[in-house]
């Protein structure tokens, strides 16, 4: 009976119904096993900003993080910053995104001046030097090429792969010359007593790993949502945040405030990956946002901000490997991006992923 009264609905709108069935049927998932070739292995590794940290935390004692991930041998890394493309973007429209490149993007200006190239002209440079390298494997770039590339990186605002390359020099050979802006140094000899995972953790791994570079993945276009939200926005999101009480955020701050060695460094990244202790903060935080209650929703226009950024981040992660299928993928960001990470990339058809809480352990 069920199935006749299906069928004559469906012949009054053929189109909607077939479209209906399709839908539900449709599953990117189910795909994964149809791929030819071997699948794309992604590793989100969930990270503390440890910006924030100050001098409490040793760049030393990241050396038992970096062990384990360098066990899992990544050949493409994604971080959590924005790109020159896009901070130049953001920078040209200010009216719609205002002030967001002051609080996330570098000013390019003095190393594009240095070196004589503006960001189009060294994304193109980057591209190409790449793809010589790539095509010429065999052959050990120079210092003068690897100096030149940090210098072209600086240019893109791309300042997380310069400093892949300069790692990459002989010690000797780390020079403010060929196009390198002295001023830089201070950066790509990382003298601040504030440390950066896109710096101490990706830059450094992909240097250690032999890679080229990593790939600037962050998205702060969906700002325009909060900035839309409304003058009580801030205040509706403190009455919101306030009330979050629960056990993980307590046993974040003990972690938080012993990181004497690399042991513990390791201990502060195994809970900051530990599916159960995420689940919960992400349920207090942003599913608190869906539950408040405020007659403009503010909460729930927080979570609509975050579900695109998320998005967005995701979209730019898919095109960093989307020219290398089969590739071994490292994204690092932090940590409460990471459960919709996994659960956005495990869409993908070709996406195998990797349980960073299972390689810490």
């Amino acid at each position: 009976m069920k199935k006749t009264v299906l069928t004559l609905a469906c012949v009054f709108g053929f189109i909607h119904c077939f479209a209906q069935a399709q839908t539900a049927d449709f599953d990117p998932r189910a795909w994964k096993k149809n791929v030819y070739g071997k699948p794309t292995q992604v590793m989100v590794l969930g990270t503390p900003h440890i910006s924030g940290y100050g001098e409490k935390l040793n760049r030393v004692h990241l050396s038992g993080l970096l062990d384990r991930l360098a066990q899992y041998e990544p050949n493409i890394i994604a971080i959590e910053a924005l790109s020159g493309e896009q901070c130049d973007f953001l920078r040209l429209n200010t009216l719609t995104h205002p002030d967001v490149h002051k609080d996330y993007c570098w000013d390019p200006a003095p190393a594009q001046k240095a070196i004589g190239l503006g960001l189009q002209e060294a994304l193109v440079e980057i591209q190409s030097t790449l793809q010589q390298w790539a095509q010429h494997a065999n052959r050990k770039p120079s210092a003068e090429q690897r100096r030149r590339l940090v210098a072209v990186f600086l240019a893109a605002n791309d300042r997380a792969s310069a400093l892949v390359q300069w790692l990459r020099l002989d010690v000797s050979e780390r020079k403010a010359i060929d196009g390198i802006e002295p001023s830089m140094l201070k950066f790509l000899n990382r003298e601040t007593p504030n440390l950066n995972e896109n710096y101490e953790v990706a830059a450094v791994l992909a240097a250690r790993l032999g890679l080229e570079r990593v790939y600037a993945t962050d998205d702060h276009t969906s700002d325009e949502i909060t900035d839309r939200a409304g003058p009580k926005f801030g205040e509706a999101l403190q009455d919101m945040w306030s009330k979050i009480d629960i056990p993980e955020k307590k046993e974040s701050l003990a972690l938080e405030a012993k990181m004497n060695s690399a042991q513990d460094v390791l201990n502060l990244y195994r809970f900051y990956n530990n599916p159960r202790k995420l689940r919960s903060f992400i349920a207090a935080d942003f599913g608190g946002g869906l539950k408040h209650a405020t007659p403009e929703l503010y909460g729930r226009q927080y979570v609509a901000w975050w579900e695109t950024r998320n998005l967005r981040m995701v979209a730019n992660i898919r095109t960093a490997f989307g020219n290398h299928p089969g590739a071994k993928v490292l994204v690092v960001v932090g940590s409460s991006h990471k459960p919709y990470f996994d659960a956005y990339l495990n869409m993908m058809h070709e996406v195998q992923l990797v349980d960073s809480f299972k390689l810490l352990k």
